[in-house]
């Protein structure tokens, strides 16, 4: 079932909008159903499929809930958006594909076990979905290619924050700038908390993969400290409760350069997966920071 043939018509949306008033007195014909009851009832239809259409907002289904989950359902109803369901685990899922909400997006930070299963649920139940779980893209291809063969909409990033994205395009320029000065060895460290699983993070290998397209003299990364001919070492570290740090260093016997950034919190990725959210619905295919840039600019 595709979500968005559920979504009433504009007609029945006016139509069902003129018996609820601002202090939720029912204002019908009469009905075996208590006056109260039906005003509460209409209220929430009015919440949960009026609102949403009249005022652009958007109704997200977050896919796990864990503090990225936490931080999108807040930075999301900060914004005016409604969090029609929460997904932690497989029985969710079924209770999403039993009950059949209307929503008008999934937002999923999980786990890379998982992610492609929740990615392919949204593919079948019809609904746009935005992924910010990273250590599955070895199987990009196979998931892009039954978007497409399923009209899905995807959208993912292995890092939502607009600074993080800026420092992919500074980070490319100043590669290529590097390749020509043999002298200088490139490396990429990142650090975050404890709890993340894969390593290195997603966005570290972006980054080192925009460094070795951008320089000839690299051929592939590597995720420990080893200078040999051809490879860029990318350092993993793991540091309580950090939210994300990247660095890319140029050391030559002369100067050392350093390109930096540091999350101070994850409101940024938040609020960055949540325009994502924005930007995809109506489309289909798979798509990235990238597209959503260039769509800005």
């Amino acid at each position: 079932m595709n979500y968005a043939q559920s979504i009433p018509s504009e007609v029945a949306l006016k139509n069902l909008s003129q018996f609820i008033t601002p202090n939720s007195k029912l204002q019908t014909p009469n009905s075996n159903v208590s006056g109260p009851i039906r005003a509460s009832f209409l209220s929430k239809v009015f919440f949960f499929y009026l609102y949403p259409f009249y005022y652009g907002s958007m109704k997200i289904i977050i896919s796990g809930y864990g503090r990225m989950g936490k931080e999108v359902e807040k930075a999301a109803i900060a914004e005016g958006h409604f969090i029609a369901l929460k997904i932690d685990d497989k029985k969710g899922w079924e209770n999403l594909r039993n009950d059949h909400p209307y929503a008008d997006v999934i937002i999923d930070f999980s786990q890379p076990e998982i992610a492609i299963d929740n990615i392919l649920n949204a593919f079948e139940l019809g609904i746009p979905i935005v992924t910010g779980t990273t250590g599955w893209f070895d199987k990009l291809d196979e998931v892009a290619e039954l978007c497409h063969k399923k009209e899905g909409s995807l959208f993912y990033a292995p890092n939502f924050s607009i600074g993080v994205n800026l420092f992919f395009f500074v980070n490319a320029k100043l590669a290529s700038a590097m390749s020509s000065f043999n002298d200088y060895r490139v490396s990429v460290k990142e650090i975050h908390h404890i709890h993340k699983l894969d390593a290195p993070s997603g966005t570290a290998i972006k980054i080192a993969e925009d460094i070795i397209k951008n320089h000839p003299h690299l051929r592939e990364w590597i995720n420990r400290p080893d200078f040999g001919a051809g490879l860029l070492p990318v350092v993993s570290e793991r540091e309580g409760e950090a939210p994300g740090t990247h660095v890319v260093s140029y050391e030559s016997e002369a100067d050392f350069i350093e390109l930096k950034h540091e999350a101070k919190n994850r409101s940024g990725f938040a609020k960055g997966a949540i325009a994502a959210a924005k930007w995809l619905i109506g489309k289909t295919g798979v798509f990235t920071m990238d597209d959503l840039l260039k769509s800005l600019f």
